[in-house]
Formats: C-alpha cells, sequence, structure tokens
C-alpha cells in the first residue's frame, strides 16, 4: 500500500446491529442501551408479493412491532405477530440459520439502517463441526448487498462483516461490561459456566479467563419449548406456540390468565404452573450438575428460560457452594453483549485499515 493511509475520520464504520436468533422472539439492537433492544416474535410466513402488498395502505400508521412485512428478491414475508395471524408457528426445531436472512433484514428496516451494516449473530453450539458449518452457511447468506421493500419503503443496504458466536457468550460479555463494585467478580480472571435458557436450546457454555472452552461446552435441546408444551397439555385446545400462551406464562402471578380459540371461559395458569415449574426445574437441575465441569466458580444464569427459573436455581448453585449470577436484563442480555463484542470488533478493525 503507497501514499498516506486514511486517517480515521476518513473510514466510514458501518452501524453495528446485534441479532440473537430467539425461537422465541429475536432480540435486537444497535446501542448498548437495554431499553432499546426489540424484541421480535419469531414467526415468520412465507407469502407471495401480492398477499404482503395487500395490507400497504395502512402500512405507515400502524405500530410497526405487530405489522412487519417485507418484499425481497421476488417473495414477499410476514414476521412476528403479522406471521402468526397468517398461521406461522416459532419454528421450534429447525435449524436457526433459516429464515435468518428474513430476520436480519426486518432489523434492518425496523431500526431504518442504510449503506454499511455490520452484523453479529449467534447459533447453538451442538458441536464444533455443526457450529463451524452453520456459521459459515449464515455468513454466506447475510454478507452481501441486499435490497428489499422494507412495509412498503425502497431499503438498500451492504451488510459488510458478519461475526457469529455461541449462543449465550454475549450474556458473559454483557455481565463483565456493568458497572462494577468492590464485590464484583472479576469474570476475565474466573472459571465461569453460562447457562442460557431459551426457548428451543439450553446452552451449556465453560469459559476459562475468558476462553471459549469449546470441548466442555454444548447445547441441549431441552428448554422453554417444552415446558411451554407441559402447560399446554393441560389446556384443552392450547397450542404450545401460541405467543399468547408464552406471554401469560410468563405474567405475574394473579394475572396469568390464557383463553384458546374456542373457548368461552379462561384458564388461570396460576392452577396448573406452580407444580409444573417445580417438576421441569428438577430437570433442568439434573441436566446442569451432570454437566457442571469440576472447575467453575461462577454461574452465570440468562435467558427467559433463565430469569423463570432463577428462584428455582439459586439454591442449587448455593448448595453447590458457587456463585450464581442472574444476567439483567435475561432477555436482553445476549443481544446486548453480542454488540459490544461487534464494537470491539469495529474498532480493531478500523485500527488496522488506519495503520495500514
Amino acid at each position: 500500500m503507497t501514499g498516506r493511509p486514511p486517517s480515521a475520520s476518513t473510514v466510514s464504520s458501518p452501524t453495528v446491529l446485534s441479532v440473537d436468533l430467539g425461537r422465541t422472539s429475536t432480540k435486537a439492537c444497535i446501542s448498548r442501551d437495554p431499553d432499546k433492544v426489540v424484541l421480535i416474535p419469531a414467526n415468520v410466513a412465507h407469502l407471495t408479493v401480492e398477499q404482503v402488498r395487500r395490507g400497504s395502505f395502512e402500512s405507515q400508521p400502524t405500530d410497526p412491532l405487530v405489522d412487519i412485512w417485507l418484499e425481497f428478491q421476488g417473495h414477499g414475508f410476514a414476521i412476528g405477530q403479522l406471521a402468526a395471524d397468517f398461521g406461522a408457528k416459532l419454528g421450534v426445531g429447525q435449524s436457526k440459520v433459516e429464515d435468518a436472512l428474513v430476520k436480519v433484514l426486518a432489523c434492518v428496516g425496523y431500526f431504518g439502517l442504510k449503506d454499511s451494516i455490520a452484523v453479529v449473530l449467534g447459533l447453538p453450539y451442538y458441536s464444533q463441526e455443526q457450529f463451524d458449518r452453520e456459521k459459515e452457511q449464515i455468513i454466506s447468506i447475510v454478507r452481501s448487498p441486499h435490497v428489499m421493500s422494507y412495509r412498503g419503503d425502497f431499503v438498500s443496504s451492504d451488510i459488510k462483516q458478519v461475526w457469529v458466536m455461541p449462543e449465550g457468550f454475549g450474556s458473559l460479555i454483557w455481565a463483565e461490561a456493568q458497572d462494577k463494585r468492590a464485590s464484583s467478580p472479576d469474570f476475565p480472571n474466573l472459571s465461569v459456566a453460562v447457562v442460557d435458557i431459551g426457548h428451543q436450546t439450553t446452552d451449556f457454555l465453560m469459559v476459562d479467563r475468558f476462553r471459549f472452552a469449546r470441548g466442555a461446552s454444548k447445547s441441549e435441546p431441552f428448554a422453554m419449548s417444552q415446558f411451554y408444551d407441559q402447560v399446554a397439555v393441560q389446556i384443552q385446545g392450547a397450542d404450545s406456540q401460541s405467543l399468547s400462551l408464552i406471554e401469560a406464562v410468563h405474567r405475574p402471578e394473579g394475572e396469568r390468565f390464557f383463553r384458546p380459540r374456542g373457548a368461552t371461559k379462561p384458564t388461570n395458569l396460576d392452577d396448573i404452573l406452580p407444580s409444573l415449574r417445580r417438576s421441569f426445574a428438577r430437570e433442568l437441575s439434573d441436566r446442569l450438575v451432570a454437566w457442571l465441569p469440576e472447575r467453575v466458580t461462577d454461574v452465570i444464569v440468562s435467558g427467559g428460560g433463565g430469569e423463570f427459573f432463577w428462584n428455582e436455581f439459586r439454591p442449587l448453585l448455593r448448595e453447590a457452594r458457587l456463585k450464581g449470577h442472574l444476567a439483567k436484563p435475561s432477555r436482553q442480555a445476549n443481544a446486548l453483549g453480542q454488540y459490544i463484542y461487534g464494537e470491539a470488533q469495529m474498532v480493531a478493525l478500523l485500527n488496522r485499515l488506519t495503520t495500514a
């Protein structure tokens, strides 16, 4: 390379978009502000362009979170609540690579991003081989210029960088980034287990002094989807992938009412949740104990299921003389940590460009 290197001010910095591909909802952010993390239900409906255009007359005045649709490469897609209205399920059991691009583009449109973008994603860690294979697939799909119509508006973007990390690792990064007190754990110098209880998987990550321990980490297909199945079995006509049922499960005690379609009277979930919760927590605890590496001193619990079962996990961790930490906010922590990772990667990349 000849001539003077470009200054930092002349090198354009892509916007960092973090997308946590949750099976209940896609969590996305373009900043470190927990209040600015958007949660979009994970439903995706594949439609014709004509089907999605039929609602264009009402697209602008409505809340975009309940009316997300786009046209891309000659196909129509509804995302989130709108997709659920069209009958689309959450996609439990599918690879998260499937529909990943549509979900990323929905986030690009929601945040009004254009031009140069860097995206950070997470994938389950079933094995190193599968993680590497799906990582390459998702990078090849997402990293490219894209042109779409988002809710009737033309959007052109260029996703230049894509980073992929194991699901749950972002929660550790977010926990480490919090304001420190004298009693705060020094995670970069500890052996930490991250237990991220999501909808489709529970991710058990072992991290030694911020080094991801590949051989000791794994994702298990035992998570909140099985719990919702157990709840739905108790209610005639209930669908375990119903967004309304899932929302009702997570409401405070006394407010957990759910009426399945066709029923005249709602069911009070307070009558069935306590016993199901205790038995399911025991199963999760047994799986955690069977996996937990000997050298672990601290355990970070995250995900929607982590917050839901935190009170059941705390006694177990105390009994094992482990220090337990609930990532806060639990559902958003992974997306926030992924954003911080992307931010750091962009700084390093720009520094290399300006000194090359």
